[in-house]
């Protein structure tokens, strides 16, 4: 009763979002800007509530689910189970957006300018970020503290897998810390009931704020690009959904229910880590084991971005078709395997799929400065593209915990 309330509650604030949304970007110009930047502070003030608890949660969580997995051949065995999901749904992902961006070409069709250089120029200077080098050294934190407190999600991960085997194999005498933990993560859950009541608010925030500053011309404008993208996520979800039912069965229906706020939620606030504390709650109402999800959610939010996968090769080669660039196939598969590897670093990372975009097009000839060209349209695409990742992560979850339960009946 409780989940439809805070579903209907949330609808609602979508629907009154868009409203006064347009209301002032069509009768009160003069207010847009004030108006945007100052209700945008509501959806910025429930992400920032969560992101409080995002780190105590991962960390206490995969601490007690490592823990009371018990040995280090099970953490092996999930995690290789995960990774091999992680890394097929996203070579299936970055695959479709090729096919898809290829077959239709929006970039021929659509008559754009760079009329937001200025917008690109603080992308630009980030590419730096996707070297190799700066993929290592975000990879292993060199303090435990300073992750936690810029909420570092795959160095948490880290540490956290480290930090839980230690733990297991004290035995009785790690029990004190594991039974504190495990109350930490209760009492942070707790709260997350509490602070989703204030997801409609920032729902109403971030949808306002977006349509007072761009209105409804703007879908006109990139009609030919977003009806592309649209069919992208459409055909996405329903290759997720095909093989989730095929693992999962009509169980998949429950689950889609279970996760309906979490997805509606990352729609409207164009943010899949502000859903990630619900989401494992909802989770285990599932009935995912909670050493599954507490190992499985932190490193598919690090490593399984479906949405954004697809975007990065969409984007790339539609930037690369408004210039005239001709890309042949073998230009194109490559770009694909840099996305692969250059792409799971990003979690965590303001705008990463577009700044992961604007090193690509420089790697192969493509000017960076056209990011601009898809800068207006990036919120409404990155609603779709956040509530696709939260899919994707729990559908990866949910089928993992049923391959575990296999493998223990088994043995």
């Amino acid at each position: 009763m409780k989940n439809s309330k805070l579903f209907i509650a949330i609808l609602i604030s979508l629907v009154l979002g868009v409203f006064l949304g347009a209301v002032v970007h069509y009768y009160f110009p003069s207010f847009q800007e004030d108006f945007s930047k100052n209700i945008k502070l509501l959806g910025t003030i429930f992400i920032r509530m969560v992101q409080m608890i995002i780190a105590p949660l991962v960390f206490s969580t995969l601490v007690v689910g490592i823990a009371k997995m018990g040995d280090l051949k099970m953490v092996g065995r999930v995690g290789g189970k995960a990774m091999a999901w992680f890394l097929t749904a996203s070579l299936i992902s970055l695959l479709l957006g090729l096919v898809l961006v290829n077959t239709l070409k929006p970039g021929l069709n659509t008559d754009i300018s760079l009329s937001e250089l200025d917008g690109a120029s603080d992308l630009l200077e980030k590419t730096h970020a996707f070297s190799l080098e700066e993929f290592i050294k975000h990879l292993v934190p060199k303090s435990l503290f300073e992750a936690l407190a810029t909420n570092e999600i795959l160095q948490i991960v880290i540490f956290s897998i480290i930090f839980g085997v230690a733990l297991a194999s004290l035995g009785k005498k790690g029990k004190p810390i594991i039974k504190m933990l495990d109350t930490l993560s209760h009492v942070i859950l707790k709260m997350v009931t509490y602070i989703m009541w204030v997801a409609p608010l920032g729902v109403l925030g971030s949808v306002a704020s977006a349509v007072a500053k761009h209105g409804f011309g703007i879908f006109s404008l990139y009609a030919n690009y977003l009806i592309a993208f649209t069919i992208g996520i459409v055909a996405l979800w329903l290759i997720l959904l095909l093989v989730g039912y095929l693992f999962l069965g009509k169980r998949l229906f429950v689950l889609l229910q279970r996760i309906k706020n979490p997805l509606l939620i990352a729609f409207s606030t164009t943010s899949s880590e502000a859903v990630f504390p619900k989401l494992v709650e909802e989770l285990e109402r599932f009935g995912c084991q909670n050493k599954i999800v507490s190992f499985t959610l932190p490193l598919g939010y690090s490593f399984n971005l479906d949405g954004s996968m697809m975007y990065m090769t969409f984007a790339s080669v539609f930037i690369a078709q408004v210039y005239g660039i001709e890309m042949t196939l073998g230009e194109q598969l490559t770009m694909l395997l840099v996305l692969m590897l250059t792409s799971k670093g990003v979690a965590g990372v303001p705008r990463a799929s577009l700044i992961v975009i604007v090193a690509t097009c420089a790697m192969f000839g493509i000017p960076p400065e056209g990011i601009a060209l898809i800068l207006p349209i990036d919120h409404f695409c990155d609603m779709a593209r956040s509530m696709t990742n939260v899919l994707g992560n729990s559908l990866a979850t949910a089928v993992i915990d049923k391959w575990e339960i296999k493998t223990e009946l088994n043995e």
